[in-house]
């Protein structure tokens, strides 16, 4: 066996006496190791299910890429002109490598009233091929209906921000009104369903109707809408999927002579991508910290176990031990120290995520973080890659403090007994 392995290996497991100052050095190295790795594992799985919950939510509402007429992009949704999208148009879309789902939509404002009350709304029109895994999975009352692109059956989804504010429930009946150039028409729907995202910039304005319904209030087409929602195979590989539409779709003409565009959901909703870009910044710093905790409390048992093992040091040069083999010795204790610490820390780190997200336990305030409970995300090479990060570093700024030994006497040291 390695020498300096062995040495390290007997001095980590010796208890010795109990009033020696190495032992609770070994025991607070060891807490600040756990304690570090801990938050780090913590603060990011906690940053990546949030990141990652409000980035689906928001996708939820206007999928990767959206493809419609280049003016109404351009007015970021303000203003809403009509583009064709045919079969034709619908399988040249379809059939772009790294796109999974493709479904029209069209936008109409109008008011839901009631006889107390009413509310400035956007309609969402869509088809039967709209994907309502999302706001399946936010239905807090009611049912999801069957949207239509041939007939109007007159029902509607609406949010529970909206529902608060009219008073509304499942299966009531409500009158909306459209003001335009037409004039001012009026429609009589039934309320089929209320769902919750708490996402607030949607929540407040968004319901859903046919897409009948939507393209008919606009006066358009039979093959006209707002345009098509497109869903890619790998979020990671957005910027690619979307240069391939543009090199295909961008700045064609359709037979209305309206011009196509796209965007990507980042650039739709930039405010929002920009903050949970910036959470990236705050992990980095919260690694950084915690790094230099573990770091610095690694030093301070190191030179204390050192200076505590004076006596040994020098009978082990005496017997003709080189610096280096020293060195090596209580780089290995080190190294134990912090694989001891590791063991802690992935324990509490991991358990209490696994504690969060079955249990839900810690709760937020969704006006303001836009989910009610913390939102996890394991996320296994990451907390592989902090663990061996943590011990190489950890491990690394320990060289230098271990130089400390080529300054002890055999001499003196053993005389200092």
């Amino acid at each position: 066996m390695n020498l300096s392995l062995f040495l390290a290996r007997k001095i980590f497991l010796d208890k010795g006496d109990k009033r020696k100052v190495s032992r609770p050095a070994i025991h607070i190295a060891t807490a600040g190791v756990a304690i570090g790795l801990a938050v780090m594992i913590i603060s990011v799985c906690v940053v990546l299910g949030f990141k990652h919950t409000i980035r689906d939510k928001v996708i939820g509402f206007g999928s990767h890429i959206q493809v419609g007429n280049f003016l109404s992009l351009q007015s970021q949704g303000t203003e809403q002109y009509p583009v064709a999208m045919n079969d034709s148009m619908m399988n040249v879309l379809k059939h772009i490598s790294g796109i999974k789902h493709v479904q029209r939509f069209a936008y109409k404002q109008g008011l839901l009233k009631t006889n107390n009350d009413f509310l400035g709304v956007n309609f969402k029109g869509v088809g039967p091929e709209w994907d309502s895994t999302f706001i399946a999975n936010s239905m807090i009352e009611g049912t999801i209906p069957h949207f239509d692109d041939k007939a109007s059956h007159n029902k509607i989804l609406v949010s529970k921000t909206m529902a608060d504010k009219l008073n509304l429930k499942s299966n009531q009946k409500i009158f909306a009104y459209f003001i335009d150039n037409n004039g001012v028409r009026a429609r009589r729907f039934t309320i089929c369903g209320i769902y919750e995202t708490n996402l607030k910039k949607y929540d407040q304005i968004m319901c859903f109707c046919d897409l009948y319904t939507a393209r008919k209030l606009n006066g358009w087409e039979d093959d006209q809408v707002s345009g098509a929602e497109l869903q890619v195979e790998n979020f990671e590989q957005l910027p690619i999927v979307a240069n391939r539409i543009i090199g295909k779709v961008n700045k064609t003409v359709d037979h209305y002579g309206e011009t196509y565009s796209s965007s990507t959901i980042k650039e739709i909703n930039p405010q929002i991508f920009a903050w949970l870009g910036l959470m990236d910044l705050n992990v980095w710093v919260i690694l950084g910290l915690m790094l230099a905790v573990a770091g610095i409390t690694m030093i301070s048992g190191l030179l204390i176990i050192i200076l505590e093992r004076t006596n040994m040091i020098g009978i082990l040069k005496a017997l003709g031990a080189r610096n280096k083999t020293i060195r090596h010795t209580f780089l290995w204790m080190s190294v134990f120290i912090i694989g001891r610490g590791s063991l802690i820390g992935n324990i509490i780190g991991l358990g209490l995520i696994v504690l969060q997200q079955y249990t839900s336990l810690i709760k937020l305030d969704p006006q303001t973080y836009y989910v009610s409970t913390v939102p996890v995300e394991f996320n296994w090479l990451y907390i592989v890659l902090i663990n061996i990060a943590t011990m190489l570093i950890c491990t690394f700024i320990l060289i230098a403090p271990s130089y400390v030994i080529s300054k002890i006497n055999p001499a003196k040291s053993m005389h200092y007994e």
